[in-house]
């Protein structure tokens, strides 16, 4: 073979290599970005998922219910009834916690987020010292407390408590919370003001 054409070989599958790191180097930033986030406890990575069966398996949960606290009730109670056992390791993702049956606060809560978002509820994880748990907005307002976060009322959903309701009690003081993220765009909400009130 001819050495000019081995010289282009080369050249051409090392410049093939070298874009294929950046790829993969660029990739994995956004990753990070994605599932990473900062907090006063270190790094929190969450794994929600958006895959298809995540939205059958949230209508077939609420396919007998007409109003907004029948769906979050039903999928609440599908993820509480969810054994609960600490896994030591990275977060479960929602299928991972279906598989394995049982999951820490964090594997329910990823879990739970991801049913709620494929039916669209506004809904954000909430992280406090050594917990997570989640809280949802309902357009219809129940007659139960709620988290206040900059005037708009939320209503909290605890994971690992079984047969508990929409609307559960803050057991943290609200100077506890150390942020508020929407797991799907990895952003916190910017707290201004925070109170658990009627």
């Amino acid at each position: 073979m001819d050495r000019k054409v081995i010289r282009f070989l080369t050249n051409f599958l090392l410049a093939t290599l070298f874009i294929y790191f950046i790829y993969t180097f660029i990739h994995a930033i956004d990753v990070v970005n994605r599932r990473h986030t900062s907090t006063n406890d270190g790094v929190y990575v969450n794994s929600v998922s958006d895959a298809p069966f995540m939205k059958d398996l949230a209508y077939k949960l609420t396919k007998n219910c007409q109003i907004e606290e029948c769906k979050v009730q039903n999928l609440l109670d599908y993820v509480t009834n969810i054994p609960y056992q600490v896994n030591n390791y990275q977060a479960f993702t929602p299928k991972d916690t279906l598989k394995h049956n049982f999951g820490d606060c964090d594997d329910k809560s990823n879990l739970l987020i991801s049913l709620l978002h494929a039916l669209e509820f506004e809904s954000y994880f909430v992280l406090v010292p050594k917990h997570i748990f989640i809280i949802v907005r309902l357009e219809t307002p129940l007659d139960r407390k709620g988290l206040y976060v900059n005037g708009e009322k939320y209503y909290i959903l605890e994971s690992t408590a079984q047969n508990s309701l929409v609307g559960f009690e803050l057991k943290q003081d609200v100077n506890e919370i150390d942020s508020i993220i929407n797991p799907f765009t990895n952003k916190k909400l910017e707290l201004h003001n925070l109170k658990f009130d009627d």
